[in-house]
């Protein structure tokens, strides 16, 4: 079975989550979605996200996308890619944060894609969030 994991905050599920999700599903058989920690939302947002990690984790789990979601960790963001060990890293158009060392806790035949953006100038959270 070939294991896609995504990472993102989630906190206004709009159509540009969903694209995402269903785009990243298409890499393999299996989609874990991890969830951004509240903390770790503030530290790279500088602001605090709407529903709370738990709102969050169950939104997305309430999807009916993903075959697992979880909650990231907060004392070692990669430590749920290598405890998921997947086959493909599936990262957001816009995603920057834990990028740049992500390849050190990645199995060796594990592959990173970037998704596409769908209509980011209309669905992008930050954009909905001010509306």
């Amino acid at each position: 079975m070939k294991k896609v994991i995504v990472f993102g905050t989630f906190d206004l599920i709009h159509p540009g989550h969903m694209h995402m999700l269903k785009e990243a599903k298409e890499y393999g058989d299996c989609l874990i979605v991890i969830v951004a920690r509240d903390e770790t939302v503030c530290e790279i947002k500088k602001h605090n996200p709407v529903n709370s990690e738990k709102n969050r984790l169950e939104n997305i789990k309430k999807l009916n996308i993903a075959d697992r979601a979880r909650l990231g960790c907060l004392d070692d963001k990669y430590r749920a890619v290598r405890e998921e060990k997947p086959d493909v890293v599936a990262l957001g158009y816009d995603q920057k944060a834990f990028v740049d060392n992500l390849s050190t806790a990645i199995p060796e035949n594990c592959r990173i894609v970037r998704l596409a953006p769908y209509k980011p100038e209309i669905y992008k959270s930050s954009k909905i969030k001010h509306e």
